[in-house]
């Protein structure tokens, strides 16, 4: 069987984790096959329990039409562009035999080059999917509204900005399916301008009939049937770190992560900045957290699943310091409670673990899946020398898979058949047609409480 188009770590090092990736499926073949699995259709008049299939998909509020300023002012040449790439790259001690880029679009009035987006073509890629095995609805993982959220003092109109970068991609996604709905997650890019800005996406998602967004921020919600059902948890998790002090560290040139102490005292490290309107009022972080921690623990769900924007583990190199915030901040509830965290932040497709094993529990629980599927509209490379550091430093961490480079997302089916959680990854060409690409599929245990 060719595994070429993936990696895993080898779990040699863990015994403990062996039954647990026995079920893992792999690429191409297996996937496939999960599909024509996961897309039988479901006899309605039959006792079975039904599956639970959605799709998840973050980071696809990017279009050309609405750049970042300082990308316009610029005014770099597509070689000019690629020159700054290569540097930054080299920069952050990235291998320059993995140096890409994206797609680039070059604006007509100024000349200026800047990154191609890919939310047309994922939307077009996620509405093939669904023509072709179930979507009972839809996860978006935040940052909808590039560059600066809605309100941003650009002139423009912030009802068309919502149309085009949060309706037009998925149009038709939705007219093939009317009644999808897409429960919505906020981003650090939705939290740019000012608190209005979230309220008036907010707002605009509850005059959708396909969107929903708490206005809070913060949200549960459930789906299927009694006793074979799944209560999600949608995070703030933009409110939550903008309510902690941290640093931003960059790594060493072998990829390992410099001493925070040193590298403070030697002015090297960068105090994570929060706008004045992103600090937590009242103390509405430390309320989400005690939210969160009720919900689990009291939840009578069968599955129960917690998604937000930012990673708790990923291979980016550029996210670390928030994952080691965020995992402090709810790891330790979701290695006891939940079945999997879904985000976006890192504009790629990974597949990692946490095994949990800093973490009491009444429990044995099998390792945490944690999906990363942010991969909707912008591209960005990996780290491999970080990832490589990352797995001799952190033994409980896991990578199973990634794809970087690439537009794409995710389906997950809940298989309440055989008590599986099942993820496939899927990517989009880059010449923007939309065609649907099965990358990999894996499958992990229900995990038991």
């Amino acid at each position: 069987m060719n595994t070429s188009k993936y990696h895993i770590v080898n779990t040699t090092r863990f015994p403990k984790l062996m039954s647990f990736y026995a079920v893992l499926l792999t690429t191409n073949l297996l996937a496939c096959s999960t599909e024509q699995t996961i897309s039988s259709v479901e006899d309605p008049t039959s006792n079975t329990p039904k599956n639970i299939t959605f799709i998840a998909f973050g980071d696809g509020g990017y279009h050309v039409d609405y750049p970042k300023l300082k990308d316009v002012e610029k005014r770099l040449s597509k070689q000019q562009y690629i020159n700054n790439e290569r540097q930054e790259w080299l920069e952050e001690h990235r291998p320059i035999e993995e140096f890409e880029t994206p797609p680039l679009y070059i604006i007509p009035e100024t000349n200026s080059t800047i990154e191609q987006g890919g939310s047309y073509a994922v939307g077009q890629a996620m509405a093939s999917l669904c023509q072709r095995k179930a979507c009972d609805f839809a996860i978006q993982l935040g940052d909808n509204i590039y560059p600066d959220g809605a309100d941003a003092n650009d002139g423009k109109d912030d009802q068309k900005r919502m149309d085009d970068l949060l309706l037009a991609p998925l149009k038709p996604l939705l007219s093939q399916s009317p009644e999808l709905v897409i429960y919505s997650a906020l981003g650090n890019h939705d939290w740019k301008s000012s608190r209005k800005g979230v309220a008036l996406q907010t707002q605009w998602m509850a005059e959708q009939a396909n969107f929903h967004l708490d206005a809070k921020g913060y949200y549960s919600y459930t789906q299927g049937e009694p006793g074979n059902d799944v209560e999600f948890f949608v995070l703030d998790t933009n409110m939550l770190l903008s309510g902690q002090t941290f640093y931003e560290v960059p790594l060493n040139p072998d990829g390992s992560e410099q001493n925070i102490a040193l590298a403070v005292k030697e002015g090297k490290a960068e105090l994570e900045h929060h706008s004045s309107h992103e600090l937590p009022l009242n103390g509405e972080d430390i309320t989400q957290l005690k939210w969160l921690e009720q919900g689990l623990k009291n939840s009578t769900a069968k599955w129960k699943i917690v998604y937000g924007h930012h990673i708790l583990w990923s291979i980016g190199g550029t996210k670390y310091d928030e994952g080691h915030v965020l995992r402090k901040l709810i790891l330790p509830n979701l290695c006891q409670y939940a079945d999997a965290y879904i985000a976006g932040h890192e504009h790629d497709l990974e597949l990692l673990s946490d095994d949990c094993s800093l973490y009491d529990s009444e429990t044995e629980n099998s390792p945490l899946p944690l999906i990363i599927s942010g991969a909707a509209s912008k591209m960005r490379g990996k780290h491999t020398p970080f990832a490589e550091q990352q797995a001799k430093r952190y033994p409980q961490y896991q990578l199973l898979w990634s794809k970087s480079f690439t537009w794409g997302f995710s389906s997950v089916t809940l298989n309440n058949k055989n008590d599986t959680l099942q993820v496939t990854f899927y990517s989009t060409p880059q010449n923007g047609s939309g065609e649907l690409i099965t990358e990999s599929a894996f499958s992990f245990e229900h995990r038991s409480f």
